[in-house]
């Protein structure tokens, strides 16, 4: 069962009293404990929280329940995570540890910086998303986007917002939703998405206090569960995406981790491994794909793998199989996949 911290229904109270309406009623229909209407940090099923949105919602004739909530929230009831946002360098520095550590406050939601889906220049698609299999309820969604605008206007100011998309029609006339964000918003859009200036990412912070932000990340790594502790796991992951795109550097992986290099070695050599084994351990496994699944020339596998030159994808295969790539390519090819079995 999926769970979300209590910290999304701040406001509900006292949005749903300015209604007219009983929080706590609809809190017991949908099944969520009342105590999560006055707390942060109480685990309820998300299932729940999305229904009690989408109950107060219709019972109140108030489409625009999620957006109004929405103006209640702040930076604040983020916790440990908020700390780290407000004492990063830049944005992007920012986006990046929420996006790391959004699970913290619910396992099922993602952020994720992408390109914007009409290719328009200079600009990106801040997207929400929620993992598939989880339905994605229309007022937690306005709920979501909402407060993502309020907390990038909270730590920028006036940002550059250039427009909204929605996974589902809008729920209000759509002055209320341009009211809201300052911006035209589309209903019925592919997916949730706050298409923002990609500049955005550079957008100075201040730093604030650094070693705040280091105590803040160290709580929230201590939180991570245990497949997103598994270092060797995390610096496959960013090694498998860096290959041929800029040398595999323990200092680069360790700050994408949040980890002093020396910390990220020692973890390493506990889990019986070190940097260099993992570097090659990826290197050999897209070294193989590529050779058996594509016609690409060996120099641009070589490019591709991180390496300067072919001679040095020579070497390795030789070290790896004991045969030349085109050996692997052209005939040879059940030693390897045998040995990667």
């Amino acid at each position: 069962m999926s769970v979300i911290r209590s910290a999304g229904l701040r406001g509900f109270r006292a949005t749903v009293a300015e209604l007219g309406g009983d929080a706590e009623a609809y809190a017991r229909q949908a099944g969520c404990p009342t105590a999560a209407l006055d707390g942060d940090d109480l685990l309820v099923p998300e299932e729940a929280m999305a229904t009690v949105l989408e109950l107060a919602a219709d019972d109140l004739g108030c489409p625009d329940l999620g957006l109004r909530i929405a103006a209640r929230q702040d930076l604040g009831m983020l916790g440990a995570l908020a700390l780290a946002i407000q004492n990063s360098e830049t944005l992007g520095d920012a986006m990046e540890c929420t996006t790391r550590y959004l699970f913290v406050h619910a396992r099922s939601l993602s952020l994720s910086l992408e390109p914007d889906p009409y290719g328009t220049p200079g600009v990106g698609a801040l997207r929400y998303g929620v993992r598939e299999g989880v339905e994605a309820p229309p007022q937690g969604i306005d709920l979501s986007l909402g407060f993502m605008h309020r907390a990038i206007v909270y730590l920028v100011g006036p940002y550059g917002l250039v427009s909204v998309e929605l996974p589902h029609p809008l729920l209000a006339p759509p002055s209320v939703y341009e009211d809201f964000f300052g911006v035209p918003v589309k209903g019925d859009r592919p997916a949730a998405l706050l298409r923002v200036p990609l500049s955005l990412a550079d957008r100075p912070l201040g730093g604030g206090n650094a070693h705040l932000r280091r105590l803040a990340l160290a709580y929230l790594d201590e939180q991570l569960p245990a497949e997103r502790a598994d270092v060797v796991t995390g610096v496959r992951a960013v090694v498998g995406r860096s290959l041929g795109t800029s040398p595999p550097a323990i200092g680069t992986v360790g700050r994408l981790l949040n980890v002093h290099p020396r910390t990220l070695q020692r973890r390493l050599r506990a889990a019986g491994t070190t940097f260099a084994e993992v570097v090659d351990e990826e290197r050999r496994g897209a070294a193989l794909r590529y050779l058996t699944d594509t016609e690409l020339p060996l120099g641009q596998i070589a490019l591709l793998l991180g390496l300067s030159e072919q001679s040095a994808l020579n070497r390795c295969c030789r070290r790896w199989w004991g045969v030349t790539p085109r050996a692997v390519r052209n005939g040879s090819r059940q030693g390897p996949r045998t040995r990667e079995g």
